[in-house]
């Protein structure tokens, strides 16, 4: 099969590969229908995140059940179906609790930019598809399998509630699949801190109501000046830098809410700014598969389209250039069909 290796930062090759084989009883293997880039895979491609051996990298997928081990009874081969970036058996408090991300025996779903996949604990990671979707409703799905399940996180945990006002820090994927998620969930005032001309278009088209294109303290001051000195009663922050955060957390008000779910990289975490603000701050690697029964419903009604994020389609042999439009900021969020 085809799949994608990352060989050293910058170098990352479409390659012929083993095929995946079961290697637990409770395991799928998945044949892929459409992948895509991630934003937090330009991380280890720009070498911020370090790695000491060439890897199969990828964490987004829809598809085809191709083979189950002999413990799967929820999935079975020709069904199509979406899991998440986080394998988890969704039996265990965690997954209960509605944290799957956290679940006891939660294991990666790794090297999905391919053609074919194995998808550990496949009964807790899985979610058929109510039937084999169109071509054209594969950019929604796939979106689900990360990006708007962790931007949907992102509002939830930011207690996005029907006639808040809601910033958004970030304009990439998720901060736009943000931006959609506070307008289902009934955000009256949507404030999106993009300094972008594309993305500002798409994050208006989701539902944003406010542009703000400053960055740091310049974005908190007119984001005062727009709410009359309060502040934002929850933001999202969808980045993971400490400028980022920093400016999340200075846009709420007194007591609102942050939800983050951009992956940290050197953030210091303000305890005496939080003591004195009453900011609840909740966040962390989304939990996907909590959201997705509800996400696929969504988007088959009809009128929920998270795959317009999706800007730059490609065969999955072109991946390389997936990956240079995206770390030159030439496209939001690159669409690989195997």
């Amino acid at each position: 099969m085809r799949g994608t290796i990352l060989y050293a930062p910058g170098d990352i090759r479409s390659e012929i590969l083993p095929d995946p084989t079961i290697v637990e009883p409770t395991d799928a293997i998945i044949e892929t229908s459409a992948t895509c880039v991630c934003g937090s895979d330009l991380w280890p491609y720009r070498g911020i995140n370090t790695f000491d051996e060439p890897w199969a990298i990828g964490h987004e997928y829809v598809g085809v059940v191709r083979e189950v081990g002999t413990a799967v009874t929820t999935v079975r081969p020709g069904q199509f179906v979406i899991g998440s970036f986080i394998a988890s058996d969704n039996t265990c408090p965690h997954c209960r609790a509605g944290y799957q991300s956290g679940c006891a025996q939660l294991a990666p779903v790794l090297g999905c930019q391919a053609e074919a996949i194995r998808v550990p604990l496949a009964d807790g990671t899985l979610v058929p598809t109510p039937d084999t979707p169109s071509d054209e409703m594969l950019p929604d799905l796939l979106a689900l399998s990360d990006v708007m399940g962790t931007g949907w996180y992102a509002a939830r945990a930011a207690g996005v509630a029907p006639g808040h006002t809601t910033v958004v820090v970030g304009d990439g994927a998720v901060g736009l699949s943000a931006v959609l998620a506070a307008k289902e969930l009934g955000a009256e005032r949507i404030i999106a801190l993009s300094r972008h001309a594309d993305r500002q278009v798409l994050a208006r088209e989701f539902g944003a109501t406010d542009v703000v294109p400053e960055r740091g303290a310049e974005a908190v001051a007119r984001v005062r000046e727009m709410t009359g000195g309060v502040g934002a009663d929850s933001v999202a922050e969808c980045v993971g830098t400490d400028e980022s955060l920093t400016t999340a957390l200075d846009c709420a008000r007194q007591g609102g809410g942050v939800g983050f779910v951009g992956v940290p990289h050197d953030v210091a975490l303000p305890i005496a700014r939080l003591f004195r603000n009453h900011v609840r701050l909740q966040g962390g690697s989304a939990p996907v598969r909590n959201y997705l029964p509800d996400l696929i419903s969504r988007t088959y009604a009809g009128n929920f389209h998270p795959g317009r994020v999706f800007d730059l389609r490609l065969p999955l042999a072109d991946v390389a250039q997936g990956y240079r439009a995206m770390d030159e900021r030439q496209a939001i969020k690159a669409f690989l069909i195997p």
